[in-house]
């Protein structure tokens, strides 16, 4: 069974390489479009911390914890008002196409792992 840690790391990186990827795919189309760069520059910079949070803890795990609960923190901050706003009547059509449902599967699973790797690196054991 992987440790807590491990969990976290792992996530982290799967996260940080895929989060932007998606959302680069998903709203290919709106990347010229500057007015549209929020929708999806802050999965950017979510991917970027997390990268960042794997990277510090990948030799002294303690002394980038914080670091790295600190990004899984940002990403379940963001994550809640896109999951919740996906349930939202009314929110239209999704940029990449694909239905409100699969959508909201989508980013709930992800809400979901994210809440867990912020568990995974909150109650891991320090090496002693």
């Amino acid at each position: 069974m992987m440790r807590p840690m491990e969990f976290s790391r792992a996530l982290a990186l799967a996260g940080g390489i895929l989060l932007p990827l998606i959302e680069t795919v998903r709203r290919w189309h709106q990347l010229s479009d500057w007015r549209m760069a929020p929708a999806w520059l802050d999965d950017w910079i979510i991917g970027l911390f997390l990268l960042y949070g794997a990277w510090v803890t990948r030799e002294n795990r303690e002394s980038g914890r914080a670091t790295l609960a600190a990004a899984w923190g940002l990403a379940c901050g963001m994550a809640f008002p896109s999951f919740f706003g996906e349930l939202m009547p009314g929110n239209g059509a999704d940029p990449s196409g694909l239905s409100t449902a699969v959508v909201a599967a989508v980013k709930g699973l992800m809400f979901g792992l994210a809440i867990a790797a912020l568990n995974a690196t909150l109650r891991a054991e320090p090496k002693v």
